[in-house]
């Protein structure tokens, strides 16, 4: 087992074709460690778009003007080994290593949507605003294999948010822009075409990404997790990876496949355990092509004793409000659930029959674990855990919410052979937190359990954070 310095070999590679477009740089000397540019390449000819003589204020720039507040850079900093060619340090010893990526603000309260490879492994993290605001950021949830995630911070007040559109009908050769972290150089603004639609890109054997936006608006490292956007403003893309040594291809996530899971990563059932019984279809349309794209959310299932159920909400209802958010996507649902306990009362209107209709729905907690939970984890990993707090795990990691104290490990077991110890607090396995024992459950019980394996697992130990493998699982 070891301490939690692994660098990914995505951000360092120099000879991959794709690299995420993640900015890695050293904190010590001048040295900069960039996987793809050694200098910034040139800027997008102004001619490839066209531009009304006489007219400086063009689309380019009242779209840039309407959300630059709602783009945010993201700075990282994490420890990895130092490589074995550099001289000057011993290899494998620490270093620092600061990062920059791009987030789009998904709602006001400070929630934050942005790569997956932007804010794995690091140390720390801090959001800075258009406005020269500086927050201190922590994870709320991740998906890997989307490469998405959802981060936080606490800002004084709202933020604004940017409106999602879709990517279902874009076209090839229609111009887009992008803002984002480039370089370092922050909330710079590029824009170029649609290059192509479906592009699949396989970074190495084991990370890859299918149907992709191609796009030849200057995607730069440090420009990951932020919007690729139609000249209208809306999202269409989130960006994310470029390839090496080339100019100006780069690549973006469809926004309509980023949705449902940016709806999961905000959601309260994944955050909380919080059961509302829905499941959602989001829909677009779009009258003409300059017009702005107009989306709506139905109900697709209502699960059996459900507070939806309970509710009255039927299958084809159309979300219109929840509290007091219009409903524009299955976030904007998920978004009128935050900081919304078990035993809440949510006012809904949906439109039903061409008439609206008020709902009022009592949120759950999701069902109890079965009696013996425990015993089934101290089989099949063999330790006996008790849920601690924050203040038991933060020394080790600022970031960290809690987590469960191994309060015993069999001889033997798979956790022992794993290197798990008696006073560890387990506080990851794979890719989720581990604050109760629902959350062992779910990844011991999971479908996919078999790719997991060997099976990643976090612990904080003496005021550090360790990681470690768990070969096999029973």
């Amino acid at each position: 087992m070891r301490s939690v310095t692994i660098t990914s070999l995505l951000r360092f590679a120099r000879h991959r074709l794709f690299v995420p477009a993640a900015l890695v740089a050293g904190s010590a000397g001048l040295a900069t460690l960039s996987p793809v540019f050694s200098d910034p390449p040139p800027a997008a000819h102004a001619g490839e778009r066209s531009i009304t003589p006489g007219k400086r204020r063009d689309q380019v720039v009242d779209v840039y003007d309407r959300l630059k507040s709602a783009v945010v850079n993201i700075h990282s900093e994490r420890t990895v080994a130092a490589p074995g060619d550099d001289p000057f340090r011993p290899a494998g010893q620490p270093q620092r290593v600061n990062g920059m990526g791009t987030g789009i603000v998904l709602d006001g309260r400070g929630y934050i949507l942005t790569n997956f490879h932007v804010v794995d492994d690091v140390n720390t993290l801090r959001v800075r605003l258009h406005d020269g605001g500086s927050y201190t950021a922590r994870i709320i949830s991740t998906d890997k294999e989307a490469d998405l995630a959802l981060i936080k911070i606490d800002p004084p007040k709202a933020l604004p948010v940017i409106g999602l559109g879709t990517s279902s009908d874009l076209m090839v050769g229609e111009s887009v822009i992008a803002i984002g972290n480039a370089f370092g150089y922050e909330h710079s603004v590029t824009d170029g075409r649609v290059s192509f639609k479906g592009r699949d890109v396989s970074l190495n054997k084991d990370m890859g990404y299918k149907g992709l936006i191609q796009t030849s608006a200057p995607i730069n490292p440090g420009n990951s997790g932020g919007p690729l956007l139609n000249v209208l403003g809306e999202v269409v893309g989130v960006n994310v990876a470029i390839r090496a040594g080339a100019q100006n291809i780069g690549f973006a996530l469809p926004i309509d496949s980023v949705i449902p899971r940016a709806a999961d990563l905000i959601g309260v059932r994944r955050r909380l355990g919080i059961r509302h019984g829905l499941q959602l279809r989001d829909q677009v349309t779009r009258e003409a092509t300059e017009s702005a794209s107009k989306r709506a959310v139905s109900v697709e299932l209502v699960e059996a004793n459900s507070p939806a159920a309970n509710a009255g909400f039927k299958v084809g209802d159309v979300l219109d409000q929840i509290d007091d958010i219009t409903v524009v996507t299955s976030v904007d649902f998920e978004r009128g659930l935050i900081d919304r306990p078990a035993g809440a009362k949510v006012p809904v209107k949906v439109v039903r029959a061409g008439a609206v209709t008020e709902l009022d729905m009592t949120l759950q907690a999701g069902p109890k674990l079965p009696p013996g939970v425990n015993e089934a984890v101290w089989k099949r990993l063999g330790v006996k855990v008790a849920p601690v707090g924050a203040d038991a795990v933060t020394k080790a990691n600022p970031q960290l919410r809690g987590g469960l104290q191994v309060t015993d490990v069999a001889v033997g077991s798979a956790a022992a052979t794993a290197g798990i110890q008696k006073g560890d607090v387990l506080v990851g396995l794979h890719q989720w937190e581990t604050l109760n024992l629902d959350n062992v459950s779910f990844v011991l019980n999971h479908k996919d359990l078999s790719t997991f394996l060997p099976l990643k697992y976090f612990v904080a130990r003496d005021g550090k954070l360790k990681d470690g493998v768990i070969a096999n699982v029973p």
